[in-house]
């Protein structure tokens, strides 16, 4: 078994694995569209988390790290993951290509859907949850992206977004 990681799974990986492989998936889109109340928000003031949608380009590829997990593993990793994502993901099986040279998991009830980015930029810039501030999540995302040499626009343009706006409400 395979776990793709597009989020917070590509830098906070809390789980046993046996093989770690940077790639991507084709036909969807990284977004940051779904509502975060556990993690990088709370009720009435929800942070935003990165989700997969299916793209209209069906060669749009979403780059992200796959991990490969112990058959004796497995059944544990499933239940934390359960648990650590919450509604936040299911499980399908996509094709998974390689940078160099495997294949991945996700119903979303906390799907936000599509917002324009300064919107989504101003939540990211405010939202704090039990697991951090969501520019920590943002910023944590944007590095391990860059780190192994991935563009995402919709990525990066909210990053420099949710930057914009800490710099302004950190000189008032």
């Amino acid at each position: 078994m395979w776990i793709f990681g597009y989020g917070s799974l590509t830098w906070k990986v809390d789980f046993p694995y046996c093989q770690r492989v940077v790639g991507y998936i084709k036909g969807y889109a990284r977004r940051f569209w779904q509502a975060s109340v556990d993690h990088r928000g709370v009720p009435g003031k929800p942070g935003r988390v990165v989700t997969l949608v299916p793209s209209e380009d069906p060669e749009e590829q979403v780059w992200g790290i796959a991990y490969k997990i112990s058959e004796e593993d497995q059944e544990e990793v499933i239940a934390y993951l359960d648990h650590r994502e919450k509604d936040g993901y299911h499980r399908k099986t996509v094709l998974f290509h390689p940078q160099d040279s495997s294949v991945a998991p996700w119903h979303l009830t906390i799907y936000l859907g599509p917002a324009n980015e300064d919107g989504i930029a101003d939540i990211i810039a405010r939202a704090v949850g039990p697991s951090g501030s969501n520019s920590e999540y943002l910023f944590q995302l944007a590095e391990a992206m860059r780190t192994v040499g991935v563009s995402d626009s919709h990525l990066f343009n909210i990053e420099a977004k949710v930057k914009r706006i800490l710099n302004v409400c950190s000189k008032n």
